[in-house]
């Protein structure tokens, strides 16, 4: 096996123009960047518009590409993507499986959806180099239901779509407030059937009776404090983890991928069921976690030996100009990871490139549609960018050195 391996991680990739045709110094640059790189990786946020054809699922925030867009990510300097978000489902199954087609005919290496279950959830397995490398990639939602890929069974037909590691949002109340509720959904109640342990159909599994109680899907658990957290389906993220342990014990580099939507009040924090999913990744093998979902750059922690990306922000990001949401510079703000491995897959070091999607006179634009691709930030930006991320990474026990543009952490 070689002795170095080094993999590139960027935001996810919201893309639906061809970026090929953009030809600016800045950009070539961070092409360059991935282009250096052993394995560079980042996640399709959408699903593809190709022969299986489909419909829209969604009103607003709808994302579907042509084929085309491959090519781009090819150009850019990809080799390896994450299918698993909330676009991947938005042209519904026809959209999971022409984007298995068009991602397959391109050679990407490639996790995250499927045509039923048990090929959403299987690790994507390539070889790069003399590297063997596996992706597991999943999605925490929230979404519906029909997103995910299910298997057939009795007469029912399989389904195509992604693979979930499911989360259901969870209310902590005191005790009083807790009865109130459990008043509530007693007199109001969904059925008057007799189920086992009084759990009602689509209750998030699994239900403690004792401190739980579910109304309208949601989750309200006795505490001693009011606040929202989540609550984790254990056999998703056993399923998961079962995933990266055999592709690491088959002797992968493993990258462990997660999307989700359940951000913290302030999008720049990790919120605590985050950094223990991470965790858990890397304990069963995972040599990397990245993440994405918030559209902003979050801390980056060092655990045993292994990065873990909490989230990477945008990369690329194709969004009208009229979705004011996206306003802020966070949004456009985000690094390429340059991560270095040795031959047991232990992080030696990370080489942080910051960019802004767009350049830097985008920044102060309204017109999102001219911040097609992202640019090596200036110095000034460069430093903000990187500043605010070793904050952010200090709460981890991270030191991020900074010096003429980018940064380095050392393993």
């Amino acid at each position: 096996m070689c002795s170095s391996f080094t993999v590139a991680v960027t935001g996810q990739s919201l893309i639906k123009h061809d970026t090929r045709v953009v030809s600016n110094p800045a950009f070539q640059e961070v092409c360059a960047l991935l282009r250096k790189a052993d394995l560079a990786f980042t996640n399709f946020e959408g699903t593809i518009f190709g022969n299986h054809g489909g419909w829209p699922l969604k009103g607003s925030f709808f994302d579907c590409s042509k084929p085309v867009v491959l090519d781009a990510l090819k150009e850019i300097g990809f080799h390896a993507l994450s299918l698993s978000n909330n676009h991947a489902f938005d042209l519904g199954p026809s959209g999971i499986l022409s984007t298995l087609e068009e991602v397959a005919q391109r050679g990407f290496l490639h996790a995250g959806i499927g045509r039923n279950h048990c090929e959403a959830a299987q690790a994507g397995l390539g070889t790069v180099g003399q590297r063997k490398v596996a992706v597991v990639s999943m999605d925490g939602g929230p979404g519906p239901d029909i997103m995910y890929a299910d298997d057939a069974r009795n007469e029912r037909p399989e389904r195509p779509g992604v693979n979930r590691l499911g989360i259901s949002q969870v209310i902590d109340v005191d005790s009083a407030m807790f009865e109130e509720l459990r008043s509530v959904r007693d007199k109001v109640g969904y059925t008057d059937i007799a189920l086992v342990n009084d759990i009602q159909p689509n209750d998030p599994f699994p239900v403690d009776v004792t401190r739980e109680v579910c109304i309208a899907r949601a989750v309200f658990r006795r505490s001693s404090e009011f606040r929202r957290s989540v609550k984790i389906d254990s056999r998703d993220l056993s399923r998961n983890l079962d995933a990266i342990t055999a592709a690491a014990q088959e002797g992968c580099f493993v990258v462990a991928y997660l999307h989700h939507h359940h951000w913290a009040a302030d999008w720049l924090q990790v919120p605590e069921w985050v950094s223990g999913v991470a965790k858990q990744c890397i304990d069963a093998g995972a040599a990397a976690f990245v993440s994405h979902g918030a559209p902003v750059l979050q801390g980056i922690e060092i655990y045993r030996g292994r990065p873990i990306f909490y989230s990477l922000g945008n990369f690329i990001f194709h969004v009208p100009s009229e979705e004011s949401t996206w306003r802020a510079p966070e949004v456009w703000e985000s690094i390429i990871g340059a991560c270095s491995f040795d031959e047991l897959n232990n992080l030696t070091e990370v080489i942080l490139h910051p960019l802004v999607i767009g350049g830097e006179n985008a920044l102060h634009g309204t017109e999102f549609e001219k911040r097609l691709v992202p640019e090596r930030a200036d110095r000034r930006s460069a430093d903000r960018i990187l500043r605010r991320l070793a904050d952010q990474s200090e709460v981890f026990g991270t030191h991020i050195e900074i010096s003429n543009g980018y940064a380095r952490i050392r393993a």
